[in-house]
């Protein structure tokens, strides 16, 4: 069965850290914290927003503390500053904003002669947020185009069976798939064994930025669960090797790869990458297990923005589960907005964003690639402290998906999936696995 009791979710919960940023690691616990005096941290436009400054448990004995404050629009201009002076531990400032967006207050100094910091985000009006450009005019042309010398280039897939001890009542193989370009797609696929044909749900797993082998038991744990599993890794470079021939390949031929070929959308790193995606699924919905109908993509960061290119390029994909995507609203300078990683789009001397890259950025952006999303359903997680991947740029793309849709605002969490984020984009997955089997 595809929905097994709830105890068997805690084998996935560790999916979500080998499929993210490298930022699941927890920062240690700060002396001070801010919160907002809504709840939620969200407010409407114009409305003043309380931030409020105090000692954290533990840190009582320090009464009377001056620490500085910035508050800004998720990091970019107008930004307000001062100082504050916490009165038996305690302080506040305010602040607004006139548009939808989002609020950021960082508070630094020193507490018991040590350096502190701390951050916290409140949203303005977010599901108000808008793409800062439309698509170009061509996009859909661009990609047809892409897709249609894809289509040409034979799969030849080479699968070579692999062992795991995760691996029971399951076949696993290392996958090589031809693709177009010089890289195939590279990932661990995973099956029950005496799956009848025409019954198995797919699930794709996509990497989070760096240089890595393909995970195995993420695969492999999702196959337990009743899915035909795929975790490929980003590049289509070998899995299983040793540590060392990843670091060389990351210090030397994709050293700052996100960065490759931004000039032009022929040229960019991330064509290759996303044209991968698409024909892992390619692979996958040729086995004859697949259900016909159910086709889950699931990643964060980088994973996240290769999940959205999928849901808007493929209209196999039914089920979009996205942490902390990356790559929302690469314009956002145009709007005098933050933009998410990998930051596309540089500034020149004067100020004024590359025209050559921003252009081609477009083509590369989930703010587009959502406007396209034809899944039955979407869940999508937020850290609203993220500075890689800010809350900004990621309300901008998931407000442009006209599908069914959640978001879980993770309000303490910066570039991160929290236990609490991972456990709930996990049970949205299943919980859409069930609407699918009774038809609701």
């Amino acid at each position: 069965m595809l929905m097994t009791p709830i105890r068997r979710l805690l084998l996935l919960l560790c999916l979500g850290s080998w499929t993210t940023l490298r930022a699941a690691v927890a920062e240690p616990a700060s002396p001070i914290a801010i919160s907002t005096d809504h709840a939620d941290a969200i407010y409407k436009q114009g409305e003043t927003v309380r931030f409020t400054v105090e000692l954290a448990a533990g840190s009582a004995s320090v009464t009377n503390a001056e620490l500085a404050w910035q508050i800004s629009k998720d990091g970019v201009s107008p930004i307000q500053k001062g100082t504050l002076k916490l009165v038996n531990g305690k302080a506040s400032v305010t602040g607004q904003l006139d548009e939808p967006g989002f609020l950021l207050c960082q508070v630094t100094g020193k507490v018991d002669g040590k350096p502190v910091s701390a951050l916290r985000g409140s949203g303005i009006s977010p599901l108000l947020i808008k793409p800062s450009l439309p698509a170009p005019d061509d996009f859909d042309a661009f990609w047809r185009g892409q897709k249609k010398k894809l289509a040409a280039v034979p799969m030849n897939p080479q699968m070579t069976p692999v062992s795991t001890k995760a691996a029971t009542n399951m076949e696993c193989f290392d996958v090589e798939v031809e693709c177009l370009g010089p890289a195939p797609v590279s990932g661990y696929f995973a099956r029950p064994l005496g799956a009848r044909k025409g019954s198995l749900p797919i699930i794709l797993l996509l990497h989070g930025a760096g240089v890595q082998s393909s995970f195995l038991a993420g695969a492999a744990n999702w196959a337990k669960q009743g899915f035909l599993a795929m975790d490929i890794n980003a590049h289509g470079i070998p899995n299983g090797k040793p540590g060392p021939f990843y670091k060389e390949i990351q210090q030397g031929a994709l050293k700052e790869y996100w960065l490759a070929g931004r000039e032009s959308r022929e040229t960019d790193y991330f064509l290759g990458m996303f044209l991968r995606v698409i024909r892992a699924i390619d692979f996958l919905t040729a086995q004859p297990e697949w259900d016909g109908k159910t086709v889950i993509v699931y990643g964060s960061s980088q994973g996240g923005f290769q999940a959205f290119a999928a849901a808007g390029l493929d209209e196999r994909v039914s089920f979009l589960a996205a942490g902390v995507p990356a790559g929302c609203d690469h314009s956002g300078v145009k709007a005098n907005r933050v933009s998410g990683w990998p930051k596309l789009v540089p500034l020149g001397a004067n100020g004024l964003p590359d025209e050559k890259v921003l252009q081609a950025a477009r083509y590369f952006d989930n703010v587009n690639f959502a406007a396209r999303a034809r899944a039955k359903g979407a869940f999508v997680t937020v850290g609203f402290i993220d500075r890689t991947c800010p809350p900004t740029s990621v309300y901008a793309a998931y407000n442009n998906l006209p599908i069914p849709k959640q978001i879980y605002n993770d309000l303490p969490t910066g570039h991160a999936n929290s236990p609490a984020a991972t456990r709930a984009r996990d049970m949205a997955v299943f919980d859409y696995l069930k609407s699918v089997r009774t038809g609701e």
